[in-house]
């Protein structure tokens, strides 16, 4: 009689298990569905506004005697390892990866701040349209388009370049777990203001915790970030 109560728990314990895992995978579903709805309204309504603000962007560096292209495309890498062709406003001289090269052979202190940040925070590359586009985070526009090839969401950790993955550390399975994203965790906490490390920390954390109401709360919060322009370098 006992080994069929045993049995009869051991039965409802893994009945439990079931249920509660199928329950977790039914909100991960609902949560994907709803976040790639909304991903496809915004990036929409985001492909409309490129145009004429990539025409005004070209001409302001025409009159500056910049013909190159005003876009810039970089391999990133996106959901769980996977390099993807990742599109932005180009905000720097065209030189720009050669010229950081130089500054970085001629000048320890700025080799040493792009060592911990992964960054300048006065570069002197950027072009004066680039700062405005940066300060405004135009400069981000054209990812819209990386959002509706599905390649990138509305909300998510950054995109990181593949020359990055060994500084993450043990931060980089989890921190690709998740689809990167046009805006996300650590733009709300500080952006351009923390470090490297700091940074994958705070996308580690976005990546165990995500959620719809995460989601919204990051959203909201870019909105203001934005308007502010808090961060953005």
């Amino acid at each position: 009689m006992n080994e069929g109560i045993k049995t009869t728990q051991q039965t409802v314990t893994r009945s439990d298990s079931i249920v509660k895992l199928l329950y977790k995978l039914s909100n991960r579903l609902v949560y994907r569905g709803i976040k790639r709805l909304f991903d496809i309204i915004v990036a929409s309504v985001g492909l409309l506004a490129l145009l004429p603000i990539a025409i005004i962007v070209k001409i302001s560096y025409l009159a500056s005697g910049d013909h190159e292209k005003i876009f810039f495309v970089q391999k990133r890498i996106g959901r769980n390892g996977k390099l993807f062709n990742f599109y932005k406003f180009r905000t720097m001289i065209p030189n720009a990866d050669e010229e950081l090269e130089r500054l970085l052979r001629e000048n320890r202190e700025l080799k040493e701040e792009y060592r911990i940040n992964k960054k300048l925070s006065n570069d002197p590359r950027i072009t004066k349209m680039g700062r405005i586009l940066r300060r405004t985070s135009l400069d981000e526009l054209p990812q819209v388009i990386n959002i509706l090839l599905s390649q990138m969401s509305v909300i998510g950790n950054r995109p990181y370049l593949p020359k990055e993955k060994d500084d993450m550390g043990v931060y980089y399975n989890t921190v690709v777990s998740t689809k990167p994203g046009l805006t996300g965790y650590w733009q709300v906490h500080g952006r351009s203001d923390v470090t490297f490390e700091k940074r994958v920390e705070l996308e580690t954390y976005y990546s165990e915790h995500c959620g719809l109401i995460m989601d919204i709360g990051i959203f909201f919060k870019t909105i203001k970030v934005v308007l502010f322009g808090r961060g953005a370098k």
